[in-house]
């Protein structure tokens, strides 16, 4: 690896899992010291083993960050055990796939909470830190299909849609502090979620990818090291799709 983050400080949100875990272990190898976040301890623990395990440094915190007290708590924590916070990945989420004419209201509440909301509460405490320093990057997961929408999905695709928004917002609102805010929409990534996908529903969305494949995990993570790093100084307020195609 090329070193691109040494020597930086990052919180990954939802790290110890799919797309989390890869950014994870991608920010680690190119010499970030990372604090990787989630509800459950055991797969942020197997996380933080594989980091360690390969020389980079890592810290686990439990928390939901879609409660306020628990996600200000935790970039506190991230700023006290690291010593500084240079980089905000906000990944934690959660899908809800269901009809708006059955949609379970309190369903969508929860997907509202995690996707958006938690983001809101994590940006209002990294900002005053990176604000502090003069200096960061926070970058929003968002998807691809915040950009196209999707039958079936409206509570997700609205949340996620979200997220873009308050990304331009908060691009303009923390640019003069030198603090960079981006999105990254992955389109159809082998996560655990796709590889339970029947073979025709698989076959159906890769008919819609130009480069007629799944993207893996590491290629997601590569595009965050990007945003992260020093390589994107100039970058703000934009969000990178890495789908394929699917979106152009």
């Amino acid at each position: 690896m090329s070193g691109a983050l040494a020597g930086k400080t990052a919180l990954v949100t939802g790290g110890g899992t799919g797309l989390g875990r890869a950014i994870v272990l991608a920010f680690a190898s190119e010499g970030a010291t990372v604090m990787l976040a989630g509800r459950r301890p055991e797969p942020l623990e197997a996380v933080k083993q594989e980091v360690e395990g390969a020389g980079g440094m890592a810290h686990v915190h439990v928390a939901d960050v879609s409660v306020q007290p628990d996600a200000a708590a935790l970039v506190g924590a991230a700023v006290s055990t690291l010593g500084r916070l240079d980089v905000l990945v906000n990944n934690a989420g959660r899908t809800y796939d269901q009809l708006i004419l059955r949609m379970r209201w309190d369903e969508l509440e929860k997907t509202l909470a995690t996707n958006l909301q938690s983001m809101f509460y994590t940006c209002a405490a990294a900002g005053k830190a990176m604000i502090a320093q003069k200096s960061g990057s926070i970058i929003n997961v968002t998807s691809v299909v915040a950009l196209t929408g999707n039958p079936g999905q409206s509570a997700y695709v609205a949340a996620k849609a979200g997220v873009i928004g308050l990304t331009k917002s908060l691009a303009q609102e923390f640019g003069s502090r030198s603090i960079r805010v981006n999105a990254l929409a992955p389109g159809f990534i082998e996560t655990d979620m796709t590889a339970g996908l029947s073979e025709a529903l698989r076959a159906q969305y890769l008919a819609r990818v130009p480069l007629r494949r799944f993207g893996a995990p590491q290629e997601v993570a590569r595009v965050a090291v990007f945003l992260a790093g020093d390589a994107s100084a100039y970058v703000t307020g934009q969000t990178l799709c890495v789908d394929g195609g699917l979106h152009m």
